[in-house]
Protein backbone atom coordinates (compact mmCIF):
# COMPACT_ATOMS: atom_id res chain seq x y z
CA UNK A 1 0.00 0.00 0.00
CA UNK A 2 2.59 2.39 0.81
CA UNK A 3 4.30 2.50 -2.66
CA UNK A 4 0.77 2.86 -4.29
CA UNK A 5 0.58 6.06 -1.91
CA UNK A 6 4.16 7.33 -3.32
CA UNK A 7 2.74 7.01 -6.71
CA UNK A 8 -0.18 8.23 -6.11
CA UNK A 9 1.76 11.33 -5.04
CA UNK A 10 3.55 11.81 -8.24
CA UNK A 11 0.25 11.98 -10.50
CA UNK A 12 -1.05 14.72 -8.18
CA UNK A 13 2.34 16.55 -8.48
CA UNK A 14 2.09 16.25 -12.56
CA UNK A 15 -1.50 17.31 -13.01
CA UNK A 16 -1.25 19.89 -10.73
CA UNK A 17 1.30 20.99 -12.98
CA UNK A 18 -0.43 20.36 -15.91
CA UNK A 19 -3.32 21.94 -14.45
CA UNK A 20 -1.07 25.36 -14.21
CA UNK A 21 -0.11 25.35 -17.87
CA UNK A 22 -3.60 24.95 -18.93
CA UNK A 23 -4.88 28.17 -16.46
CA UNK A 24 -1.72 29.97 -18.35
CA UNK A 25 -2.71 29.28 -21.80
CA UNK A 26 -6.36 30.36 -21.05
CA UNK A 27 -5.08 33.56 -19.25
CA UNK A 28 -3.38 34.49 -22.02
CA UNK A 29 -6.18 33.22 -24.64
CA UNK A 30 -6.00 37.42 -25.33
CA UNK A 31 -2.85 38.02 -25.63
CA UNK A 32 -1.51 39.28 -28.51
CA UNK A 33 1.07 36.70 -30.30
CA UNK A 34 0.87 34.44 -27.37
CA UNK A 35 1.96 30.13 -27.99
CA UNK A 36 0.37 28.18 -26.00
CA UNK A 37 2.80 25.19 -23.78
CA UNK A 38 2.06 21.90 -23.51
CA UNK A 39 3.34 19.91 -21.12
CA UNK A 40 5.17 16.52 -20.98
CA UNK A 41 5.14 13.76 -19.23
CA UNK A 42 7.09 10.82 -18.59
CA UNK A 43 7.21 7.94 -16.26
CA UNK A 44 9.58 7.32 -13.60
CA UNK A 45 12.42 5.07 -12.84
CA UNK A 46 11.51 1.43 -12.54
CA UNK A 47 12.10 -0.95 -9.10
CA UNK A 48 13.08 -4.17 -11.02
CA UNK A 49 12.17 -6.87 -8.86
CA UNK A 50 13.15 -9.99 -11.72
CA UNK A 51 14.71 -9.32 -14.38
CA UNK A 52 12.97 -10.10 -18.04
CA UNK A 53 15.25 -12.68 -19.64
CA UNK A 54 16.77 -13.84 -16.69
CA UNK A 55 16.99 -18.11 -16.06
CA UNK A 56 14.00 -19.05 -14.49
CA UNK A 57 15.63 -22.73 -15.17
CA UNK A 58 18.98 -24.46 -17.23
CA UNK A 59 16.66 -24.11 -19.60
CA UNK A 60 14.18 -21.82 -19.80
CA UNK A 61 14.08 -17.64 -18.98
CA UNK A 62 11.57 -14.97 -17.84
CA UNK A 63 9.61 -13.68 -20.26
CA UNK A 64 8.77 -10.64 -19.30
CA UNK A 65 9.81 -10.02 -15.76
CA UNK A 66 8.74 -8.41 -12.56
CA UNK A 67 8.77 -4.45 -12.48
CA UNK A 68 7.06 -1.91 -10.77
CA UNK A 69 6.68 1.95 -11.53
CA UNK A 70 7.34 4.30 -9.38
CA UNK A 71 5.06 7.25 -11.20
CA UNK A 72 5.43 10.01 -13.18
CA UNK A 73 6.61 13.39 -13.68
CA UNK A 74 6.51 16.60 -16.01
CA UNK A 75 9.78 16.60 -17.72
CA UNK A 76 9.49 19.74 -19.62
CA UNK A 77 6.84 22.26 -21.06
CA UNK A 78 6.94 22.56 -24.71
CA UNK A 79 5.98 26.10 -26.41
CA UNK A 80 3.34 25.56 -29.60
CA UNK A 81 4.69 27.93 -32.52
CA UNK A 82 1.75 27.46 -34.64
CA UNK A 83 0.42 31.01 -36.35
CA UNK A 84 -2.51 32.53 -34.72
CA UNK A 85 -4.82 34.36 -36.42
CA UNK A 86 -4.12 37.39 -38.30
CA UNK A 87 -6.22 40.45 -36.98
CA UNK A 88 -6.96 43.42 -38.76
CA UNK A 89 -6.76 46.31 -36.46
CA UNK A 90 -6.34 49.69 -39.09
CA UNK A 91 -3.55 51.39 -36.40
CA UNK A 92 -0.43 51.17 -38.38
CA UNK A 93 2.50 50.99 -35.74
CA UNK A 94 0.74 47.54 -36.00
CA UNK A 95 2.61 44.83 -37.64
CA UNK A 96 2.10 41.06 -37.70
CA UNK A 97 4.55 38.51 -39.32
CA UNK A 98 2.58 36.33 -41.58
CA UNK A 99 4.83 33.30 -41.48
CA UNK A 100 8.05 32.32 -39.80
CA UNK A 101 10.04 34.81 -37.64
CA UNK A 102 10.31 37.02 -34.74
CA UNK A 103 10.43 41.11 -34.14
CA UNK A 104 13.99 42.16 -32.22
CA UNK A 105 13.61 44.21 -29.46
CA UNK A 106 16.71 45.61 -27.64
CA UNK A 107 16.67 44.88 -24.13
CA UNK A 108 17.71 47.46 -21.47
CA UNK A 109 20.90 45.76 -21.09
CA UNK A 110 21.97 46.03 -24.70
CA UNK A 111 20.65 42.73 -25.68
CA UNK A 112 18.29 41.10 -27.88
CA UNK A 113 14.97 39.34 -26.91
CA UNK A 114 12.12 38.59 -29.58
CA UNK A 115 8.53 38.68 -29.78
CA UNK A 116 5.90 37.82 -32.12
CA UNK A 117 3.79 40.68 -30.74
CA UNK A 118 3.81 43.40 -33.22
CA UNK A 119 2.06 45.68 -31.16
CA UNK A 120 4.39 49.08 -31.41
CA UNK A 121 4.31 52.63 -30.36
CA UNK A 122 6.36 55.80 -31.04
CA UNK A 123 7.96 57.34 -27.94
CA UNK A 124 9.10 61.11 -27.23
CA UNK A 125 12.03 60.68 -29.65
CA UNK A 126 10.30 59.24 -32.47
CA UNK A 127 11.45 55.73 -32.30
CA UNK A 128 9.38 52.40 -32.94
CA UNK A 129 9.16 50.90 -29.31
CA UNK A 130 6.91 48.44 -27.87
CA UNK A 131 4.58 48.51 -24.73
CA UNK A 132 6.96 48.47 -22.12
CA UNK A 133 9.51 51.73 -23.88
CA UNK A 134 11.64 49.19 -25.37
CA UNK A 135 12.69 49.84 -29.22
CA UNK A 136 12.40 47.39 -31.96
CA UNK A 137 15.76 46.43 -33.61
CA UNK A 138 17.08 47.79 -36.12
CA UNK A 139 15.98 51.17 -34.37
CA UNK A 140 13.39 53.33 -36.78
CA UNK A 141 12.97 57.16 -35.79
CA UNK A 142 9.93 58.58 -37.22
CA UNK A 143 10.39 62.39 -38.07
CA UNK A 144 7.85 64.73 -36.35
CA UNK A 145 6.70 65.92 -39.77
CA UNK A 146 5.80 62.52 -40.53
CA UNK A 147 2.16 62.53 -42.33
CA UNK A 148 2.28 59.02 -43.81
CA UNK A 149 3.70 55.55 -42.21
CA UNK A 150 4.15 52.89 -44.16
CA UNK A 151 5.70 49.49 -43.82
CA UNK A 152 6.18 46.89 -46.75
CA UNK A 153 5.87 43.17 -47.10
CA UNK A 154 9.76 43.51 -47.38
CA UNK A 155 10.12 45.61 -43.82
CA UNK A 156 10.72 48.47 -46.24
CA UNK A 157 9.62 51.92 -43.66
CA UNK A 158 8.30 54.68 -45.99
CA UNK A 159 7.09 58.28 -45.06
CA UNK A 160 5.63 61.41 -46.49
CA UNK A 161 6.28 64.85 -44.81
CA UNK A 162 3.96 67.94 -45.65
CA UNK A 163 4.31 69.71 -48.52
CA UNK A 164 5.85 67.15 -50.34
CA UNK A 165 4.67 63.68 -52.56
CA UNK A 166 7.71 61.82 -52.80
CA UNK A 167 8.03 58.73 -49.67
CA UNK A 168 11.29 58.57 -47.99
CA UNK A 169 12.74 55.53 -46.79
CA UNK A 170 13.42 55.84 -43.14
CA UNK A 171 14.56 52.00 -42.72
CA UNK A 172 13.60 48.44 -42.69
CA UNK A 173 12.36 46.22 -40.39
CA UNK A 174 14.77 43.14 -39.88
CA UNK A 175 13.34 39.64 -38.24
CA UNK A 176 14.93 36.40 -36.80
CA UNK A 177 14.52 33.24 -37.30
CA UNK A 178 15.55 30.38 -35.05
CA UNK A 179 16.26 26.74 -35.70
CA UNK A 180 14.54 25.26 -32.93
CA UNK A 181 11.71 28.28 -31.50
CA UNK A 182 11.12 25.65 -29.07
CA UNK A 183 13.90 26.30 -27.14
CA UNK A 184 13.65 29.49 -26.62
CA UNK A 185 13.33 30.96 -22.97
CA UNK A 186 10.13 33.14 -22.37
CA UNK A 187 10.80 35.68 -20.18
CA UNK A 188 7.43 37.23 -19.52
CA UNK A 189 6.30 40.73 -21.54
CA UNK A 190 5.90 38.73 -24.83
CA UNK A 191 9.43 38.35 -25.04
CA UNK A 192 12.13 35.28 -25.46
CA UNK A 193 15.64 34.79 -24.92
CA UNK A 194 17.93 33.00 -27.18
CA UNK A 195 19.33 29.74 -25.57
CA UNK A 196 21.48 27.11 -26.54
CA UNK A 197 18.70 24.85 -27.42
CA UNK A 198 17.30 27.42 -29.57
CA UNK A 199 20.17 28.11 -31.72
CA UNK A 200 21.84 31.00 -32.71
CA UNK A 201 19.32 34.01 -34.37
CA UNK A 202 19.31 34.24 -38.01
CA UNK A 203 18.49 37.80 -39.21
CA UNK A 204 17.12 38.37 -42.67
CA UNK A 205 14.34 40.39 -45.06
CA UNK A 206 11.47 39.20 -44.14
CA UNK A 207 9.79 37.27 -47.40
CA UNK A 208 13.00 36.13 -48.28
CA UNK A 209 15.03 32.74 -47.81
CA UNK A 210 11.68 31.51 -45.91
CA UNK A 211 11.06 34.61 -43.40
CA UNK A 212 7.47 35.22 -43.32
CA UNK A 213 6.16 38.65 -44.66
CA UNK A 214 5.09 41.76 -42.35
CA UNK A 215 2.13 42.79 -42.85
CA UNK A 216 1.12 46.38 -41.41
CA UNK A 217 -2.54 47.41 -40.00
CA UNK A 218 -2.36 43.76 -38.38
CA UNK A 219 -1.71 41.91 -34.91
CA UNK A 220 -1.33 38.24 -34.41
CA UNK A 221 -4.00 36.93 -31.84
CA UNK A 222 -3.02 34.16 -29.65
CA UNK A 223 -2.75 30.61 -30.65
CA UNK A 224 -4.39 29.24 -27.34
CA UNK A 225 -7.71 27.02 -28.60
CA UNK A 226 -10.32 27.65 -25.78
CA UNK A 227 -12.44 24.38 -26.78
CA UNK A 228 -9.07 22.34 -26.38
CA UNK A 229 -8.14 23.71 -23.06
CA UNK A 230 -11.48 23.41 -21.37
CA UNK A 231 -11.47 19.63 -22.62
CA UNK A 232 -7.53 19.16 -21.67
CA UNK A 233 -8.43 21.11 -18.01
CA UNK A 234 -11.56 18.07 -17.60
CA UNK A 235 -9.16 15.35 -18.57
CA UNK A 236 -6.58 16.68 -16.15
CA UNK A 237 -9.65 17.09 -13.50
CA UNK A 238 -10.77 13.60 -13.96
CA UNK A 239 -6.82 12.62 -13.99
CA UNK A 240 -6.39 13.87 -10.53
CA UNK A 241 -9.46 12.72 -9.11
CA UNK A 242 -8.49 8.71 -10.20
CA UNK A 243 -5.10 9.54 -8.45
CA UNK A 244 -6.66 10.91 -5.51
CA UNK A 245 -8.52 7.85 -5.64
CA UNK A 246 -6.09 5.88 -5.55
CA UNK A 247 -4.92 7.98 -2.21
CA UNK A 248 -7.76 6.94 -0.05
CA UNK A 249 -8.27 3.34 -1.51
CA UNK A 250 -4.38 2.82 0.03
CA UNK A 251 -5.11 4.73 2.88
CA UNK A 252 -8.35 2.09 3.74
CA UNK A 253 -6.37 -0.80 2.88
CA UNK A 254 -3.54 0.40 5.29
CA UNK A 255 -6.19 1.40 7.91
CA UNK A 256 -8.21 -2.25 7.92
CA UNK A 257 -4.47 -3.91 7.83
CA UNK A 258 -3.77 -1.78 11.33
CA UNK A 259 -7.03 -2.93 12.96
CA UNK A 260 -6.13 -6.43 12.49
CA UNK A 261 -2.88 -6.45 13.79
Amino acid sequence: MLPALYVAKTGLSAQDTHLATISNNLANVSTTGFKRSRAEFQDLLYQTHKQPGAQSTQNSELPSGLQTGTGVGIVGTQKNFTEGSLQTTGQPLDMAINGRGFFQILQPDGTNSYTRDGTFHLDANGRIVNANGFALEPAIVVPVNAKTFTVGQDGTVSITVAGSPATQVIGNVQTADFINPAGLQAIGGNLFLETAASGAPQVGTPGLNGFGTTLQNSLEASNVSTVEEMVNMITTQRAYEMNAKVVKTADEMLSALAQKL
